[in-house]
């Protein structure tokens, strides 16, 4: 659904009247695009929006944009998404798209999206009725205007070592991170990595992992799902991969391995491509670009092995790969490079060497394709059970607010 403001589910009464916790209240998400994939943020925002008022506000960006055409193109679409009103794109998700320098290394840019961000969020805020929000940022640029909201509490959700991707300013990132984390009533991270490094900052960091749409990705054992036609009648076997084609993570040199090691096979890549796969121009390398959400359990259906084929580098050892567990929701085997927070999933295989990586492959597809005992072990590890831990930290967080508060 897509539509203009309209009246909202939780009348502003109702969230005034509330102070229940994460339920009746109004967030301003900071996040990437509404319309790109689907990651932690979008499920966490979507089950709170049952009980909560959401405003999205889109990507305000980390680095400056170059003059090659993607760019250009994304330049172009920010521009024109700009000139449309908030939307509520669903129940209780308004979508605001901002324009913002995407330049933090400059202090007179940051002066100036600080000025510009605040016009336009506070504008959207009083549109909708919102009062004192929670402010909820997954982005650590979001830094420039936290505190200028009017939000009553401020919750920084850190999902990756930011500093670490490419085309950034580093020690901006970091500047700006770390006074998001000073002035965080709680932080919230997704891997062990990123536990140590923000605890030191700021005590009250707890760490959650990652969940998965484990009724969504389970469809891969439905008998009714149907594998894309593109894969169906491929050379056997079939190792896949889903997710964003970028030097920043992606191995392309064990990518060209694996397809030379499985030449009467097919190698099955989805998602959009942001780097050079020249190499890849291979007979059995099938790149099909980005599929729809919804479409991922029937092409995990044809798959014999989910690959994870990452570089190792601070931002990939940081990272908590989504795609983990919805290979394995989907009942996939799954085999990696070494990566911290897939080790910890003892059904993952890990390579610890391109060669390694190859062998851990071999011996996936003794069990190949989507399995009930393997897609049973991640019933436990849904978003719901994961924004119940999240809400068991904030009542925490807030308990000993209140006690202190109280103190003599």
């Amino acid at each position: 659904m897509t539509t203009t403001l309209a009246t909202p589910i939780l009348t502003q009464q109702a969230v005034a009247d509330s102070d229940d916790g994460l339920r009746g209240r109004d967030i301003v998400c900071f996040s990437h695009d509404w319309a790109g994939d689907p990651l932690s943020k979008t499920h966490l925002m979507r089950l709170l929006a049952r009980h909560n008022r959401v405003l999205w506000v889109n990507s305000i960006g980390y680095r400056m944009p170059s003059a090659n055409r993607a760019d250009l193109g994304r330049i172009w679409k920010k521009l024109a998404a700009a000139r449309q009103p908030v939307r509520e794109v669903e129940p209780n998700i308004f979508v605001l798209n901002p324009l913002a320098i995407p330049a933090y290394g400059s202090s007179v840019a940051r002066r100036l999206n600080q000025w510009w961000l605040r016009v336009q969020i506070r504008g959207a805020m009083r549109r909708l009725d919102f009062r004192r929000p929670i402010n909820w940022t997954f982005n650590p640029v979001a830094a420039v205007v936290a505190g200028m909201l009017g939000e009553e509490h401020l919750i920084y959700q850190c999902v990756d070592e930011y500093s670490a991707l490419a085309g950034v300013t580093p020690r901006a990132i970091r500047d700006l991170e770390a006074r998001l984390l000073k002035e965080a009533d709680l932080v919230i991270v997704s891997a062990q990595r990123l536990l140590q490094s923000k605890r030191c900052i700021n005590p009250h960091t707890v760490m959650v992992r990652h969940g998965v749409d484990f009724e969504l990705f389970r469809r891969a054992l439905e008998p009714q799902t149907i594998v894309p036609a593109e894969i169906a009648r491929l050379p056997r076997p079939v190792l896949g991969f889903f997710g964003l084609l970028s030097e920043d993570w992606i191995d392309l040199e064990l990518l060209v391995k694996l397809a030379q090691r499985y030449a009467s096979g097919s190698l099955v890549l989805l998602g959009l491509v942001r780097m050079d796969l020249s190499r890849l121009a291979l007979p059995n390398v099938h790149v099909l670009g980005r599929q729809p959400y919804e479409s991922l359990p029937a092409w995990c259906k044809g798959f014999d092995v989910g690959l994870i084929p990452f570089v190792q580098s601070e931002l990939t050892l940081n990272a908590n790969p989504l795609k983990a567990r919805e290979y394995l929701a989907a009942g996939l085997p799954v085999v990696s490079t070494d990566l911290p927070e897939v080790a910890v999933l003892p059904v993952c295989r890990i390579g610890r060497s391109h060669e390694g990586f190859l062998e851990q492959v071999e011996a996936a597809l003794q069990q190949s394709g989507p399995r009930p005992e393997r897609s049973e072990q991640m019933r436990s590890e849904s978003w719901q059970a994961r924004l119940e831990e999240i809400e068991a930290h904030w009542r925490c967080r807030q308990g000993n607010a209140a006690r202190r508060s109280r103190s003599p």
